[in-house]
């Protein structure tokens, strides 16, 4: 793989908006989940770019490729902290299909990543 930078790769750019879209939209959750609902899935937003960038710039195609899958896992819960929040009305549906869209958008290229870049290679 030829990519000289982790901000060149398209999924973490994308990851990146994803985060300042989750952390714009939270600011509206009710101050109560200042520690619960709105640090969770902030923390799993940032977790999706930081473990791109950093299987990035590890030795070798096999650690990239593991850290790729936790990215996946934290695009997942992501996934899954916007529905809850969606449920306990705290997001509007616009920003929770906008959100969702994102997500879905991001795990497709995350997942041709993925299987572009193999295991054995």
């Amino acid at each position: 793989m030829s990519v000289r930078h982790y901000s060149d790769l398209i999924v973490w750019q994308k990851s990146m908006d994803l985060v300042v879209h989750v952390y714009q939209s939270t600011e509206s959750f009710p101050q109560r989940e200042v520690f619960g609902l709105t640090n969770q899935v902030r923390r799993a937003a940032v977790s999706i770019p930081s473990n791109i960038a950093e299987g990035q710039g590890r030795a070798t195609t096999k650690d990239f490729v593991h850290f790729l899958h936790i990215a996946r896992g934290s695009l997942q819960e992501v996934e899954t902290q916007v529905l809850l929040a969606g449920r306990l009305q705290y997001l509007v549906d616009q920003e929770k299909v906008e959100h969702l869209n994102a997500t879905t958008e991001i795990a497709r290229i995350l997942n041709g990543l993925i299987n572009s870049l193999g295991t054995d290679h």
